[in-house]
């Protein structure tokens, strides 16, 4: 089978994406300056994204032509969390990749229920195409927990139907396994806490690629893992299911790295929870623990290697993945672990990007399904000369909270500089813990991604995810 030419994750055109965010912290502090310099900052040239076409083309070839479909969900990402991470990152006058997605529309995300989305009913809705309750995990939510199924009793979610279409699918996740954001693709449960249950779906969802965190959903209590014991309250080991089943087992970056070229089923257990450390700040340097766990692969290595792995079962495919720090770092209103995330799932779009340039069939769509802790980027002014205060406030007037470098009180991030060669300072407050409706963005690239305009509400995701896997909104037997 021809293969496509999967670039190696870390040559990107932007080398200040390279390396995590929490690696420069030591040596910009010690030099009084968070920012990434100008020496290591570089925009993605114009010349690398063509300009939309006036006219839908790939619309007109969509009813002959299927392809591919990659849904990234940088959950609890916002245009303000993107506006924050492209200051730091390259700048006020820099493109981030995700700037770079041509196609964009306003995301409108609510639920049966609530007008503020939710992490698992927000991902029921994108998988389904069905406005569901808050509670819902892969159903309906409450009172009935029924699975939307279409006229034949299938269910209607674009995995399910995928799989029995005979296209393989995908799902990358840097939190747990069973987060909603992937989860609810291929699992149908009462409740999002159901995480035994949740795995066992995924194990026996006949996925491909089921990549993340969570090792201690897949062992009964009193099986040690690879990180640590195992907490389901059966007997089932679904780690040894997995290996009958035909899935080559990893649980590091460098076995994922290692995988035999014609491998067409992976499991990896990258953690015993989370990938990442989703504390405050302060919390994690008084335990001296890092934003991610560095024997865990990135989002981007993730995907890269799903990429090579669903190409080993055919031409077209369904890949979901899921950037969960970004949300859960949100959370817990730690703005340096919410940059750190919204920075590899940057680096992910790059090499999706990138994968487009020899795919072209395939269509990368992304969205969050809410605003995570209301995260707002604050400005400080500086006058020309003037050095930047030596410390944030703790709180707004308004009693808002507010993050610098380290957490509270932390020294101002400064941005990297400007197309003047300014470097400005700016702080980072917080609207809430939990998520909020806010400024969320659908963007778009490849197959159909001109469909993407105006607003979309969030059922309207997988009616285009549809028509490029299958050509039409609904696919039959013979597809």
């Amino acid at each position: 089978m021809k293969r496509s030419n999967l670039l190696t994750v870390g040559t990107s055109a932007s080398p200040n994406h390279e390396g995590s965010f929490r690696d420069v912290l030591p040596r910009l502090a010690r030099a009084g300056l968070l920012a990434v310099m100008a020496s290591s900052t570089a925009v993605i040239s114009a010349e690398e994204t063509p300009a939309p076409d006036a006219e839908p083309a790939a619309l007109r070839a969509s009813a002959d032509g299927r392809g591919s479909v990659v849904f990234v969900h940088p959950d609890g990402a916002s245009a303000s969390s993107w506006a924050a991470a492209r200051a730091l990152l390259v700048g006020p006058d820099g493109d981030l990749h995700w700037d770079r997605l041509p196609h964009i529309a306003v995301y409108r995300g609510h639920m049966a229920d609530s007008l503020t989305g939710t992490s698992n009913g927000g991902a029921t809705t994108h998988a389904f195409g069905v406005k569901v309750a808050s509670d819902a995990y892969g159903t309906t939510g409450a009172p009935d927990y029924a699975v939307p199924t279409d006229a034949q009793g299938h269910s209607l979610s674009i995995a399910a139907q995928a799989l029995r279409a005979g296209l393989p699918v995908g799902l990358v996740q840097s939190g747990i396994a069973t987060e909603p954001g992937t989860g609810c693709f291929v699992a149908s449960v009462e409740s999002r806490r159901m995480h035994d249950a949740i795995a066992e779906q995924l194990i026996d969802s006949g996925a491909a690629v089921i990549l993340g965190g969570g090792e201690r959903y897949f062992l009964p209590r009193g099986v040690e893992g690879r990180h640590g014991p195992g907490q389901r309250k059966d007997d089932l080991n679904l780690i040894e299911r997995a290996r009958a089943n035909g899935y080559a087992v990893v649980y590091t970056r460098e076995e994922l790295l290692a995988l035999s070229e014609d491998t067409t089923r992976v499991l990896g257990l990258f953690a015993s929870f989370h990938t990442f450390n989703d504390k405050p700040e302060e919390v994690l340097a008084a335990a001296g623990l890092p934003l991610y766990n560095p024997d865990a692969p990135t989002l981007a290595e993730m995907t890269q290697s799903a990429l090579r792995v669903l190409e080993n079962n055919g031409p077209r495919f369904l890949l979901v993945v899921e950037e969960e720090g970004s949300d859960n770092f949100a959370n817990k209103n730690n703005a340096e672990g919410t940059l750190e995330a919204c920075r590899r799932a940057d680096e992910t779009f790059g090499l999706l990007r990138r994968y487009l340039r020899d795919r072209p069939d395939t269509l990368v769509i992304t969205a969050a399904d809410s605003d995570a802790g209301g995260m707002r980027m604050v400005g400080i002014p500086m006058a020309p000369g003037a050095e930047p205060p030596a410390r944030v406030p703790a709180r707004d007037d308004n009693g808002a909270p507010v993050d610098g470098v380290g957490g509270t009180n932390g020294k101002p991030f400064l941005a990297a500089p400007d197309r003047r060669g300014r470097v400005l300072p700016f702080q980072i407050q917080w609207a809430a813990i939990d998520d909020v409706s806010g400024a969320v963005l659908v963007r778009a690239e490849g197959l159909n991604a001109e469909l993407v305009r105006g607003s979309m509400d969030n059922t309207e995701l997988v009616g285009l995810m549809r028509l490029t896997l299958f050509g039409q909104q609904q696919p039959d037997a013979d597809n």
